[in-house]
């Protein structure tokens, strides 16, 4: 399994978890490492531009590829972000388009701190391998101001914050991607992982 290293942070939490886990996995930013993996894991904190500068290298292409060919990938964070055709970070940023929409700013409410940071519940919306023996309902950890806005066909679960109830988990065939962090989510979080690794 590869974790592919584009410059955003948070790499060394997933590799730790995947270690704790048992799960053999190498971080890589070499594009032919990335697209003949096995599986990969696209996570990440940090900015859509920024990230999107470093795929340029050959990454994201070779993670398209991977995609293209059936290899199962999950997205996390930023990760699940940069897969959909844009962001509205920094006036608007093109993106890698794995997903058709795009990601959007929370709305501003009264009493509403943006980034969105702490537990939050996930409601499971259609049947993914990777919740296997996870509760619907259960709480996972947050660290985001954006967030995926996309159709319903590819929406695997919500969150909601203050008013607005948004996607946080997306995907499409061999494709998922979380919003929240598997990695800093306790055993619950350990668990997704594992059947991501497994499945």
């Amino acid at each position: 399994m590869i974790i592919v290293n584009y410059g955003a942070g948070n790499l060394t939490s997933v590799y730790n978890a995947l270690k704790y886990l048992g799960i053999e996995s190498e971080v890589s930013s070499v594009p032919e490492k990335i697209e003949k993996a096995d599986k990969i894991i696209f996570p990440g904190v940090g900015a859509a531009k920024a990230a999107m500068e470093n795929l340029k290298t050959g990454i994201g292409d070779a993670v398209k590829n991977a995609v293209k060919k059936g290899t199962p990938v999950l997205g996390i964070c930023i990760g699940c972000q940069i897969i959909l055709e844009s962001s509205e970070e920094d006036g608007g940023v093109e993106c890698l388009g794995l997903l058709e929409g795009k990601a959007v700013k929370f709305k501003n409410e009264p009493n509403l701190k943006i980034p969105h940071i702490g537990w939050n519940q996930v409601y499971f919306t259609k049947e993914h391998p990777i919740f296997k023996g996870i509760p619907n309902g259960s709480n996972f950890y947050f660290v985001h101001s954006y967030h995926p806005n996309l159709s319903e066909n590819s929406i695997y679960g919500t969150t909601t914050y203050g008013s607005q109830t948004f996607p946080c988990l997306i995907g499409k065939d061999n494709l998922i991607a979380a919003q929240f962090h598997l990695e800093k989510s306790g055993e619950i979080g350990l668990k997704m992982l594992s059947n991501f690794a497994n499945s």
